[in-house]
């Protein structure tokens, strides 16, 4: 072998030194260097279904959240709702006691007029008694009974008043 430059005793000692050197080495790296690396593995897997596991979590507390806007909208829209409705109802109250109170009003005014127009009435009456006791007076020359006077007068508007279709 020395002819195609091979040296044999070389050859075997770098050999016995390879299986020495690599018996060594897979004794002492190869078994902490493989636990390492497994263990590693493992820690990437653990990591990549943690990493699963919040986005799914992500995903359903996302979903849980819009459920409960879609429900605070609801019930925001029920609130709103409930507050047009009594809105509706106040204004419709608050419309009616005005309705009265303008109605109380306008009876008490009606009344007022009807006895200030009576009380007027009553003093163009007395003033056209007096004024016709007076007017008849001069024209007779003497003095009536101003009573018994003021009495026909009387009978005689109400005659008056009566045919006209009652008190003006």
């Amino acid at each position: 072998m020395a002819e195609i430059g091979i040296n044999l005793p070389g050859l075997v000692t770098q050999l016995v030194s390879f299986l020495i050197l690599f018996f060594i080495l897979s004794k002492l790296l190869y078994g902490p260097i493989s636990k390492a690396l497994d263990g590693r593995s493992t820690r990437i897997k653990e990591s990549l279904e943690a990493a699963e596991r919040a986005q799914q979590d992500a995903a359903s507390s996302a979903e849980r959240v819009e459920q409960e806007i879609a429900e605070a909208r609801i019930q925001g829209q029920a609130l709103i709702a409930e507050a047009r409705e009594l809105a509706g109802r106040l204004r419709v109250t608050e419309e009616e006691r005005v309705r009265a109170d303008l109605e109380s009003l306008r009876e008490r005014a009606t009344e007022e007029v009807r006895r200030e127009r009576d009380g007027a009435i009553e003093e163009i009456r007395a003033e056209f008694a007096n004024l016709a006791v007076d007017a008849a007076e001069r024209v007779i020359g003497r003095s009536l009974d101003a009573q018994a006077h003021r009495e026909i007068i009387e009978g005689v508007l109400q005659e008056g008043l009566a045919r006209d279709g009652g008190d003006r």
